[in-house]
């Protein structure tokens, strides 16, 4: 209580924000950001591993073609099989080396080449998933076809089926899921090769996406 006539106290001018200050709740709002951004891209991550195929799909309609992308023999061995059962008129197989012909990938595969040569096609203009899309897609429409059976590592299925759903927006793609021996999908996360693998096929799934999703 002050005194009559006693000058009234004055109060505290507030403290100005100097740079550092300003600096500092940035760096916060920023650490905010990432945090958050962080925990999307764990939760998607835990997602994207949970969903990866185990086994094939149990889809036994027959489609116009097999399509196989390369990169490991139990995906060859799988395509050879879906032919010789009939599942379809003819294999194209995706991301061959220059040089290499159908026999040589018969042999491969211990298949009979008399029996599958005839309805076995190679494309060789393919680097990678996107130019597996876009070989099939010039394929397919060459054919006449409208539908296939895609054959290619659980891991690595989704990204495919990413790019081959935008190259062929009106065919049937039934996905046909081959798991490599190396991939030990239970408990990924302890193993550091599977980690690794699971890890990149994620951030190349999710570039995917957004291009597509965004146009780019």
């Amino acid at each position: 209580m002050s005194l009559p006539g006693a000058p009234l106290p004055q109060a505290e001018p507030p403290a100005l924000a100097g740079p550092g200050a300003l600096l500092w709740a940035r760096l916060r709002r920023l650490t905010g950001v990432g945090a958050a951004l962080g925990a999307l891209w764990l939760g998607g991550l835990l997602t994207f591993a949970a969903h990866i195929p185990r086994a094939p799909e149990e889809e036994t309609a027959a489609t116009d073609a097999i399509v196989v992308l390369t990169g490991g023999s139990e995906r060859l061995e799988a395509g050879f099989d879906l032919l010789a059962a009939g599942r379809a008129r003819k294999l194209f197989i995706s991301g061959v080396y220059r040089g290499v012909d159908v026999r040589a990938l018969l042999r491969m595969s211990q298949a009979t080449p008399s029996a599958l040569e005839c309805c076995v096609v190679l494309g060789y203009s393919a680097d990678d998933t996107v130019g597996n899309a876009a070989e099939t897609a010039r394929w397919m429409q060459a054919e006449g076809f409208h539908s296939l059976r895609l054959v290619t590592a659980n891991y690595h299925m989704p990204r495919s089926l990413v790019e081959f759903r935008h190259a062929l927006p009106d065919a049937r793609i039934v996905p046909h899921a081959v798991q490599p021996p190396n991939v030990r999908l239970d408990g990924w996360w302890h193993w550091r090769g599977t980690a690794g693998l699971i890890v990149s096929e994620y951030d190349k799934y999710l570039v995917a996406f957004l291009r597509h999703a965004l146009g780019l």
